[in-house]
């Protein structure tokens, strides 16, 4: 194996994602998933040379903890451990602490725990998983790539705001936006695709998973996101609400509802899974609404909305656009979506093609409409978050 081998290691909420990849040419002979924490079904998979293994995780301790010392055996097993020559950890939240890459120390992991504020539901998990592997690895260099990072370039009439300004200065209440990594990236790649200049280029990029973001990115860096204070705010997602006014809560409050209450409800049972009262995936809610669910449908019927209000609000941060960029496991992957999204987007001229949006799923990259209206395209681009963290990681070594 080449010495620019980077394992990269994503700890979230009920999940953890890792993988061995070259940070040269983002081959990555390892890739695993821990999934389902805190669940019965929970599991690890992982796929080493093509070949993929899945197993269960014991329902007795720490989910978090079990999985990462089987990832330990794992890389031993496979005589993995000695070939990587640094760690690197994908970070929610880094606020104005953390504008770019730094290496890990116990400062950077008790200020990431700190920054939990932020990022409720992924910073506490990311500090764990980098306290694990800096024990589990304590001779190798880390590092730390945070999701807030590409959002720092946003003007400030994008990221504060309309509150008295003292909360700005005292607390640093403002918009860091999230998914970064992956915006980034996608960017990149969709001035490649399309032989132009990043420096002289107009996306509008959209991450579609579980937590969804869209961001303007003009001339390769972002001017505006739709995350917000926190990974909250923003698109309808799997369990999170987005966007809704603030007096909701406190009409809760008043209905005598619980803070934590109400913030585990707009957290964790919102989203898809409020809306549709089934499940928080978006396969599933297609499933159920093929079978007839209206509260399916109705769920499907806001995301799409929403997203397609999202990408055309964001015109107005762009002098021009050249394309519209989907990611993420929906945007990569879910037709119905896609369509559906480019459907609310008739008035900015998109006319899908049909066989350019079938053929884009499951890794492949295509476009999948064109306005003649704006000269634009819409695209799909399968993100690579660990490959970006591979390459920051070792950048910042040398």
């Amino acid at each position: 194996m080449s010495n620019q081998y980077v394992l990269v290691i994503n700890s979230g909420s009920s999940s953890l994602k890792f993988a061995v990849i070259d940070s040269q040419t983002g081959e990555a002979p390892l890739t695993g998933l821990g999934e389902c924490f805190g669940l019965p079904e929970a599991e690890i998979s992982w796929k080493y040379q093509g070949e993929k293994t899945v197993e269960a995780i014991s329902a007795d301790g720490n989910h978090h903890q079990c999985a990462f010392e089987r990832v330990v055996k794992l890389l031993e097993t496979l005589s993995l451990s000695s070939k990587f020559v640094a760690v690197g950890h994908r970070i929610v939240a880094g606020g104005e602490t953390f504008k770019g890459t730094v290496k890990v120390d116990e400062s950077v992991i008790q200020e990431v725990d700190r920054l939990a504020e932020l990022a409720p539901l992924h910073n506490k998990a990311n500090a764990e998983g980098m306290r694990a592997a800096m024990t589990a690895f304590p001779s190798l260099p880390q590092f730390a790539i945070f999701d807030t990072a590409f959002h720092q370039t946003m003007p400030a009439k994008a990221f504060m705001y309309a509150l008295p300004y003292e909360l700005y200065e005292e607390h640093k209440v403002r918009r860091y936006g999230a998914h970064g990594t992956s915006h980034y990236y996608v960017s990149r790649e969709a001035a490649k695709m399309l032989d132009k200049s990043l420096g002289e280029s107009s996306f509008i990029t959209v991450h579609l998973g579980n937590g969804a973001s869209v961001s303007a990115v003009k001339n390769g860096e972002c001017v505006d996101t739709s995350m917000g204070l926190t990974p909250l705010a923003g698109l309808m997602m799997g369990t999170r609400c987005g966007d809704l006014d603030p007096s909701v809560i406190e009409f809760l409050f008043r209905k005598g509802w619980e803070k934590d209450e109400v913030f585990e409800m707009m957290n964790k049972k919102s989203g898809f899974l409020g809306v549709s009262g089934v499940t928080s995936d978006a396969r599933g809610v297609l499933e159920e609404m093929e079978a007839g669910n209206t509260r399916a449908k109705l769920a499907f019927d806001i995301f799409t909305y929403r997203v397609a209000k999202y990408i055309a609000s964001y015109l107005v941060a762009l002098d021009s656009l050249d394309a519209i960029v989907f990611t993420g496991g929906i945007g990569e992957n879910s037709l119905p979506i896609r369509r559906e999204i480019l459907n609310n987007l008739k008035l900015l001229g998109f006319v899908e093609d049909e066989k350019g949006n079938e053929d884009a799923r499951f890794g492949n990259a295509g476009l999948i409409a064109t306005s003649e209206l704006l000269g634009a395209k819409a695209l799909v681009i399968p993100t690579n978050e660990e490959f970006v963290i591979a390459q920051e990681s070792v950048a910042l070594m040398k």
